[in-house]
């Protein structure tokens, strides 16, 4: 029988060798999810004896790591802004760049005061617009997802954080379940990789589905067509905020300045990339 800290050790090099950017995190994350501790606690208890079944099932969740299972989806599970979102293989895997789109919508909300309402496309786990739920009190969203999949974890989040009483889910393409509605925000993550490098992309981010990735030959498909009907969806002087892949950021302007909105906004994220394109009707 191993100890937490030999099977740590073991698994990180494992992990190392095969070349996962992160072993030693993606260790003690799977350790302390079958175990069902913190991660502090691995060190707490570093000298303690697993049992036999729990170091079986850490080696087989080791071993899907291998096969390039992204760890959220082992665990079932991703912090964003601070709350631990279920996930799974029907949804893209909430991301820190995310972040930034979701706290400048959250404080624009804010900023209006009273009753607000946004509209989140693609909302995929329901993160964004659970998180901005959460945080503003007086807002209800709409959330739509193509996949059926995918709104069955969103509502499962909006459930977990007590706002499923505030928003309401619809299955359909984009705005095609929105007609006749009007929104003080329209926020969204859409897929943006441009079709030709998605086989390219990293074995963990090819596990994520392949509908909330590809934005079609130069990536920019899906903001075409949210810019092009946005306005008619939203309230007047309303944001639409969207997040974008590299070097998209001017390409997304143009098609925001072509639909007619104004104080038009590129936000960089933490690591100085262009992330997120905002702008008013």
């Amino acid at each position: 029988m191993k100890t937490v800290s030999e099977i740590l050790k073991s698994a990180t090099t494992r992990l190392e060798v095969n070349g996962i950017d992160t072993p030693r995190l993606d260790a003690e994350i799977l350790l302390a999810h079958v175990l069902q501790w913190r991660r502090l606690s691995l060190y707490v208890n570093a000298d303690k004896t697993l049992p036999l079944e729990k170091s079986l099932r850490f080696n087989e969740l080791i071993t899907r790591r291998l096969d390039g299972v992204p760890v959220a989806y082992l665990t079932g599970s991703k912090e964003f802004m601070g709350l631990n979102f279920a996930v799974n293989e029907n949804v893209l895997i909430p991301r820190p760049d995310t972040e930034i789109l979701t706290e400048g919508v959250g404080k624009y909300l804010r900023g209006l005061g009273g009753n607000v309402t946004f509209a989140d496309l693609g909302t995929g786990s329901g993160a964004i617009c659970v998180s901005i739920l959460k945080f503003v009190k007086t807002a209800r969203a709409a959330a739509v997802d193509i996949s059926a999949e995918a709104l069955a974890v969103a509502q499962l989040n909006a459930a977990k954080f007590h706002v499923d009483d505030r928003l309401e889910l619809y299955c359909g393409d984009l705005f095609a379940p929105l007609t006749g509605k009007t929104f003080n925000a329209i926020v969204s993550n859409p897929p943006y990789i441009p079709t030709r490098e998605l086989d390219a992309l990293q074995a963990e981010v090819r596990r994520e589905p392949r509908l909330a990735l590809d934005g079609g030959d130069d990536g920019l498909n899906f903001y075409r067509r949210i810019f092009y009907h946005a306005p008619k969806f939203l309230t007047a002087g309303g944001l639409i905020a969207v997040e974008i892949g590299i070097n998209q950021a001017q390409a997304v302007k143009s098609l925001a300045e072509a639909a007619n909105f104004v104080d038009i906004q590129i936000f960089k994220d933490l690591a100085g990339i262009e992330r997120v394109v905002a702008a008013r009707i």
